[in-house]
C-alpha cells in the first residue's frame, strides 16, 4: 500500500459517517459541475449496468448501502444520488431487461412494479394514493 492509500485510510478511519457524506457531496458537486451533459450520459451508460449487476449479485445490502447515500442533503435540498439515480435507473433498465431471460422478466417487472407503487405512494393519504395508482394504471395500458 503506497502514501497516499495509508493517508486516505488513516483520514476515512477517522471521520463519521455524516462528514464522510459531506465529503462525497462536495467532491460529487465539483465533479459534475465540470463535466458536459454528453460526458455524464455516456458515464451513466457505462456505469449502470456494472452498478446494477453488482446491486443484484450482493442483495438487498448492496442496495441499502448505495441508497443511504439518497438522503437529503443541506437545508432540504435534495442530495446528487437522487437526481443522478432517476435518470440513470430507466436508462440502466433498457440496457439490462432485453437481456434477462423472458421468463424471469415478467417476476422481475412485477416486483419492480408493486415496489414503484408502495414505495411512490410512501407517505400519501388514502386519497392520494388512489389518484397515484390510477395514474401509474393508466400509462401501464399500453
Amino acid at each position: 500500500m503506497g502514501m497516499m492509500e495509508k493517508m486516505m485510510e488513516y483520514m476515512l478511519g477517522r471521520m463519521s459517517e455524516e462528514e464522510k457524506e459531506e465529503m462525497m457531496n462536495k467532491m460529487m458537486d465539483k465533479f459534475f459541475a465540470d463535466i458536459t451533459s454528453e460526458e455524464k450520459e455516456k458515464m451513466m451508460e457505462e456505469m449502470m449496468p456494472k452498478m446494477m449487476k453488482n446491486m443484484m449479485s450482493e442483495g438487498k445490502s448492496g442496495c441499502e448501502e448505495m441508497f443511504k447515500m439518497m438522503g437529503e442533503g443541506k437545508e432540504g435540498k435534495m442530495s446528487m444520488m437522487p437526481q443522478m439515480m432517476t435518470e440513470m435507473m430507466p436508462r440502466c433498465l433498457k440496457m439490462m431487461l432485453p437481456n434477462l431471460p423472458k421468463e424471469k422478466r415478467i417476476d422481475f417487472v412485477l416486483n419492480m412494479v408493486r415496489t414503484l407503487v408502495e414505495q411512490g405512494s410512501n407517505g400519501m393519504s388514502a386519497e392520494e394514493k388512489k389518484d397515484f395508482v390510477a395514474k401509474v394504471a393508466e400509462k401501464v395500458r399500453l
